[in-house]
Order: C-alpha cells, then sequence, then structure tokens
C-alpha cells in the first residue's frame, strides 16, 4: 500500500487502514492463546536473527537525524542497539508466557434470583499508538497488540520510519507464522503529520488513542483526538531523602534515579532533602553530580551547602525550576524541613508519573504511599523501575497519569475492558 500523495489520498489511505484494522481486531479478539503465543515467540526468534538488518535501518535514521541537527538525548531515543533488540525479543517472549486476560471471568457471585453475574475481560479493539523517536516502542506496541487481542496502528515518528518499518515487516512476518491476519498490526508508512490528525479522529475504527512522546505531541493529540487518550504530558519524577535514612543507600539510589540515563521520563528531575540530612547528604551527592556534569539548580539553603564544590555547576532554581521535566544532566535540588513539605511540594509541583521516598522510617514511607498523588510511588527504590517491563508486564504501551481505566504502566490488562456477563438456567424476573 503506498502511503498518500494528497489529502483526497490520504483520507482514502487512512480509510482503508482503519477498515483493514476493524475486520482484524475481530479475528484477533477470537484467536487462541497458543496462536498468540506462537506469533510472539516467532516475532522473538525474527529479532534476534535480524540484528544486521535492523542495525543498518537504524544507521540510516540516526545519519538523518543528526544531519538535521537533533539534539543528543533525542538521539539517543532514536538508537535501536543490539541491547535494545534483545529487550524487546526478550519481552515478546515474557509476554507469551503471561497468562492470556482475554476471556477470563472474575468477581462471579450468585444471586438471590439464581443467576451468576461476574465480569469477562475482553479486548479493546483497536488502539492507534502515536510516538516519537524510540522504534523499540514499535515492538512494545505490536507484542501487547497481540496477547491481548486486539489490532493496533501505529506512526511513529518520521525521524525513526526506516527503523519502525524494518521491525514491522517482522511483525507482520511473525503474525503469518502462526496464522494470524498481518492488519492486526499496520505501520502507517506516510510522513504526512496530517495523518495524525485523521487517526485521532476516526471513532468509527480506533477505540483509544495512545500517544507517547513531548508535551506538544501530547497536548495535540488530547485537543484533536475524538476518541478516548490514555496519556501522560510530562514526567517530573522526584527523590526525597528524609529525615533518617542510610545515606550509602540514599546516594547510591538518587544517583541512579538521576544519572542512569537521562531521557527516560521516569529519570529523576528533582530531588528533595530534608533539613536533618542536608549538611550530610548534598555535599556527597553533589560531588557525584559534578563529576557526572550534572547542573544543580538550587533553592537558598541547598545553594550554600553545594557551592564551592571542585568542579559542580551550581546556581539558584527560579520557581519554573520546579516543575521542568529536564530529559537532560541537569536537576532542582530543595531542602525541606519536613515530610509533609516534601509530600505538599511534589503534588504541587510533580506530573503524577513516579515519586520516590528514600527513608528508615516506616510510618514515613506509609504516608509518603497514601499521600503523594502519583501513578508510581516507591520505598528506597530508583525512579527508573517505573517501566512495563521492569514491573513484569513483559512490556508497556505507555505510562498512564489518568486515574480513569488505566494509571501506571499499561501493560497487557490496560489494553482490556471488562463487561458484565449474567450466567442464568431459565431465570425470569419478577418484579
Amino acid at each position: 500500500m503506498t502511503p498518500a500523495d494528497t489529502p483526497a489520498d490520504l483520507q482514502a489511505y487512512m480509510n482503508r487502514l482503519g477498515q483493514a484494522a476493524r475486520s482484524a481486531s475481530a479475528a484477533m479478539a477470537r484467536a487462541s492463546t497458543a496462536a498468540k503465543n506462537q506469533a510472539l515467540r516467532a516475532l522473538a526468534s525474527r529479532l534476534r536473527a535480524a540484528g544486521p538488518v535492523l542495525a543498518q535501518a537504524n544507521a540510516r535514521d540516526l545519519q538523518a537525524a543528526a544531519d538535521r541537527g537533533l539534539a543528543g538525548p533525542l538521539l539517543d531515543r532514536l538508537q535501536l542497539s543490539p541491547q535494545a533488540i534483545a529487550t524487546v525479543a526478550e519481552g515478546c517472549e515474557q509476554i507469551a508466557a503471561m497468562p492470556d486476560p482475554v476471556g477470563e471471568i472474575s468477581e462471579l457471585k450468585r444471586r438471590p434470583s439464581g443467576i451468576s453475574v461476574g465480569r469477562m475481560r475482553v479486548p479493546l479493539g483497536v488502539f492507534g499508538m502515536i510516538y516519537e523517536s524510540r522504534p523499540n516502542v514499535t515492538i512494545e506496541a505490536a507484542s501487547l497488540a497481540i496477547k491481548s487481542g486486539n489490532a493496533c496502528l501505529l506512526r511513529g515518528g518520521s525521524e525513526a520510519l526506516q527503523s519502525n518499518l524494518a521491525l514491522w515487516r517482522l511483525v507482520q512476518a511473525a503474525l503469518g507464522d502462526a496464522g494470524l491476519p498481518a492488519a492486526a498490526v499496520q505501520l502507517l508508512e506516510t510522513t504526512d503529520r496530517a495523518a495524525v490528525g485523521q487517526l485521532v479522529a476516526m471513532p468509527q475504527y480506533v477505540d483509544v488513542i495512545i500517544p507517547r512522546g513531548g508535551r506538544g505531541l501530547i497536548e495535540r493529540i488530547s485537543a484533536e483526538a475524538r476518541v478516548p487518550v490514555i496519556k501522560h504530558l510530562d514526567g517530573n519524577c522526584h527523590v526525597y531523602v528524609d529525615e533518617q535514612v542510610d545515606l550509602d543507600l540514599a546516594l547510591r539510589v538518587t544517583d541512579n534515579a538521576k544519572t542512569q540515563k537521562y531521557s527516560p521520563c521516569n529519570a529523576a528531575e528533582s530531588m528533595l532533602v530534608h533539613a536533618a540530612q542536608a549538611a550530610a547528604f548534598l555535599p556527597r551527592i553533589g560531588a557525584v553530580f559534578a563529576a557526572k556534569g550534572v547542573e544543580m539548580r538550587c533553592c537558598p539553603v541547598s545553594l550554600a551547602l553545594l557551592q564551592g564544590l571542585p568542579g559542580a555547576h551550581v546556581q539558584a532554581a527560579t520557581e519554573e525550576d520546579w516543575a521542568t521535566e529536564y530529559l537532560a544532566p541537569v536537576i532542582s535540588i530543595k531542602t525541606v524541613a519536613s515530610l509533609d513539605e516534601a509530600i505538599a511540594h511534589i503534588n504541587r509541583h510533580g506530573s503524577h508519573h513516579t515519586d520516590a521516598i528514600l527513608t528508615a522510617l516506616h510510618a514515613n514511607a506509609m504516608r509518603f504511599l497514601r499521600e503523594v498523588d502519583s501513578a508510581s510511588v516507591m520505598v528506597n527504590a530508583s525512579t527508573r523501575f517505573a517501566d512495563g517491563f521492569e514491573y513484569g508486564l513483559g512490556a508497556e504501551i505507555g505510562i498512564s497519569t489518568d486515574k480513569f481505566h488505566a494509571r501506571g504502566p499499561v501493560g497487557l490488562e490496560g489494553l482490556t475492558s471488562l463487561k458484565w456477563v449474567v450466567l442464568g438456567q431459565g431465570e425470569t424476573r419478577s418484579a
């Protein structure tokens, strides 16, 4: 199928994709668990065998992006390394090994009338996935669509088109290996931005839209969509070092949360430190950040403790810094007087994505878990664990900071819904 060249052609092209996806979704909803698992295992094998082909396609994307002056963190997201391929292949196998949620009946209860009432888990139908840079999302979305019995329409960023095309061909071959319809996973081959506007406005074909990318993309999708959207706008994640804490643990976890990788949405962007630990902890973590070239934007108390560290790049924070997702070697730092102040700061300035407390006090840990209004809340662990693969979901379709339907990493269950089922033996209602 050749991508469209004119608006009229584009509309016809999108309609063809939508119709094919809707038809394929019916076949996927009734597909056996064995067939879905066969497709996933075949995809894992094909990914491992296609390393050279994928590397060549990705190299073309990386070169074109570098020629256009794409920033370093975005180039990092675009790279399809051998490790990334191995990870998504392992994710396919992990999903294949997981229980199939489709058709599961739960909460079945017998009523006084004689009927039994329960809830059955069913696929959503067709989801549209719009994402930037990261080509591994193509496989994560495809693998979760297959196991959850959905069809999907994928629209990756133009900067990753060659990588996404190479990965999508492997998906289609794997679906064929298992006797499943190739149209269950379709990639929009056009780079026309108007295709995104059409994709999010096709309720007759698409049941939900899942955007993954920068704030600008997600705000645009949310404004234009005529179907439900599962989304998060940004990831201003916090690490809070409490008044009683193992300082070695705090140093190790905070370092990992910020510097293990700067570009993901679960990297720490803000650090809060209790005043009781500020003098002992801030110079230690400051030295680590200075050695790694991390810029520190600080409140007055933190600034006084960090100024003068050899090699440190330290400056006063602005009000804007407390709410900024940097996706870069920059972190905001604030000294707080209490757990109450820390929780209030996070709930005011955070993005409701992922926040962690590092503490030796069980009561404080429990309060933090209850009161911080975020999709993932952690105790004594790096925010970098906020990921579907790390949570045992096999992969994730995205992170949701919404409170309805799905929240946090969205895996298999997030791509299904529940419907009521009633089992009877001829009962009739008398009143």
